[in-house]
């Protein structure tokens, strides 16, 4: 359910910067997903469907890109792309390990 919260942001940001450029339209929104964000496209989607009702933004493609990934021990130094939800040191089996990329989620562009 947090996605409401978030998808009402996205809508409100979309809203704005269409304002700013006389936009009569929004067409579509490219949103950056990283592998290990909580959000769930799905939900944003069809959060969107709802709110967006009524608004220049009705009907805008949303587009999702993934970032997958990665992480870096720190213990021996590799980077790595965990495989099937192990963190683990792929090279030395550690746990100590930090997130390099996968968290992200934000709003990369908007089509007027």
């Amino acid at each position: 359910m947090h996605e409401l919260p978030v998808t009402q942001s996205i809508l409100k940001i979309a809203l704005d910067h269409a304002e700013k450029a006389n936009a009569k339209k929004v067409l579509g929104l490219n949103i950056v997903m990283g592998e290990l964000a909580t959000m769930v496209d799905d939900s944003i989607q069809f959060y969107w469907d709802i709110i967006a009702q009524g608004t220049i933004a009705e009907n805008a493609v949303l587009r999702f890109r993934r970032v997958p990934a990665e992480l870096q021990c720190l213990s021996c130094s590799e980077k790595y792309h965990p495989a099937d939800g192990e963190l683990a040191c792929l090279k030395c089996g550690s746990v100590n390990v930090k997130i390099i990329a996968g968290e992200e989620f934000f709003l990369e562009s908007i089509d007027v």
